[in-house]
């Protein structure tokens, strides 16, 4: 999967260096957790929308959400290769971005959960539609035994639905 930047010229990947000392390690943490609490704002925000029925606007902020979660990607590897050095030099640090990233994971189980439930009842919303449809451009006959026709696939009328809101 290629990702693009705003001039759509393919993104360089950036390889996490590790910082010289516990400042610089320091500095990587609480980048991770500035990228964790900018992300967690958008998410929250976006569940909100979502929640009260705003799907669309809701769709506005997915921009802002794949810049994010691309900061976010990369503080992470930062880390990751800061971690030694920051277990040795601040070890409660550390143990505060579990912490902080427990939250921020269960935060982002809330936001696929209701993300899920709009998706799933939208889905059956247009199949409900459909089934409405069908039911009325179907002739209602009945087999020589007394029983409901079913319609061959010349009665049945396709629907079309536009993805954008």
């Amino acid at each position: 999967m290629n990702h693009f930047n705003a001039s759509r010229q393919p993104m360089q990947a950036q390889r996490p260096t590790a910082a010289a000392g516990s400042t610089e390690a320091r500095k990587v943490a609480e980048n991770l957790m500035d990228a964790m609490s900018a992300l967690l704002g958008l998410i929250e925000r976006e569940t909100e929308l979502v929640r009260a029925g705003k799907v669309r606007e809701a769709m506005t902020l997915e921009s802002k959400k794949q810049e994010l979660s691309r900061n976010y990607v990369g503080a992470v590897g930062q880390l990751k290769a800061n971690q030694a050095q920051l277990a040795k030099s601040a070890p409660e640090l550390l143990s505060t971005l579990h912490r902080h990233h427990d939250a921020f994971r269960a935060m982002l189980q809330v936001n696929l959960t209701v993300l899920a439930t709009a998706h799933a009842v939208s889905e059956s919303v247009v199949r409900g539609v459909n089934a409405e449809i069908q039911k009325r451009n179907v002739p209602n006959t009945y087999t020589a035994a007394g029983r409901s026709a079913t319609p061959g696939p010349r009665h049945i009328t396709p629907l079309a639905v536009s993805r954008s809101l």
